[in-house]
C-alpha cells in the first residue's frame, strides 16, 4: 500500500462542518439504539462514524452532548409529526386517527428516533428529564388549543384533556413497539386506539360541558 494510502485511511476525508455533525449523529444513533447511552463509548461512534476520537471531540464535547443532540432533534420531530396530524385535517374524529397514528409511526420508524424519548436510559440526568417534560408539554399545549377551539372549555380542562391523550398514546404506542400484544398489524393498533381516545373525546361537544357524574 503507497504512503498516500495509508495516509487517506488514516485520516478523515475533510467535509464541511454541518456535514460531518450529521455524520457523527448518524453514527451515534445507530450505536446508542444498540447499546444503550450508559454502555456506548466515545471510541465505538468513532469507530461507527469512520473518524478519530478527536474529531468527534472536535464537534461534540462529551458523550452527553451527542445524546442530548439526538434527543433534542427526536423530540422536535416527535412534535413536528403531532402537529402536521392536528393540521391535516378540520374533522375532528379524522384528527383524533391522524394524531393517534402519528405517535405510533414515529415508534415504527427505522430511524428508533422513538428510543430517544420513550425509553431512554438516562432519565435519571436532569437535562434529559427536562426535554422529556418539554416535549410532553408542547405536544399537549398543541393538543388543548384544539380542543378548546372546538369544545369551548377553558384552557385549564383543555390542558389536562390533552395531556392525558398524549399519555394514552405514548404508553400504548411503547407497549405496542415492544412487541407486548405479539405485534398487532400498525392499522389495527391505530384503529384500536383512535376509537378509544374518539370515543372519549368525542364526549365533548361544543357549548356543552358536564362532568362525567353529571352525564344521564
Amino acid at each position: 500500500m503507497s504512503i498516500e494510502a495509508v495516509a487517506a485511511k488514516k485520516s478523515p476525508t475533510r467535509m464541511p462542518r454541518d456535514q460531518r455533525r450529521a455524520q457523527l449523529l448518524d453514527a451515534a444513533n445507530d450505536v446508542f439504539t444498540t447499546n444503550g447511552y450508559h454502555a456506548a463509548a466515545m471510541d465505538d461512534i468513532a469507530e461507527a462514524a469512520g473518524v478519530s476520537k478527536p474529531v468527534l471531540y472536535q464537534h461534540f464535547g462529551s458523550k452527553l452532548d451527542l445524546y442530548l443532540a439526538l434527543l433534542d432533534a427526536s423530540c422536535d420531530r416527535l412534535v413536528e409529526v403531532v402537529e402536521e396530524a392536528l393540521d391535516s385535517t378540520e374533522e375532528n374524529a379524522d384528527r383524533v386517527v391522524a394524531t393517534m397514528g402519528a405517535f405510533y409511526e414515529f415508534v415504527s420508524s427505522a430511524s428508533g428516533q422513538f428510543r430517544f424519548v420513550f425509553e431512554s436510559d438516562l432519565t435519571g440526568d436532569g437535562q434529559v428529564q427536562q426535554r422529556l417534560w418539554k416535549v410532553n408539554n408542547d405536544i399537549a399545549d398543541a393538543i388543548a388549543v384544539v380542543i378548546g377551539d372546538d369544545t369551548g372549555l377553558p384552557y385549564e380542562q383543555s390542558k389536562l384533556l390533552a395531556i392525558s391523550l398524549v399519555g394514552i398514546a405514548q404508553v400504548s404506542a411503547r407497549y405496542w413497539v415492544s412487541g407486548g400484544t405479539q405485534r398487532i398489524a400498525l392499522e389495527e393498533a391505530k384503529h384500536l386506539v383512535s376509537s378509544l381516545v374518539w370515543r372519549g373525546i368525542g364526549g365533548f361537544p361544543k357549548s356543552e360541558h358536564p362532568h362525567p357524574e353529571e352525564n344521564p
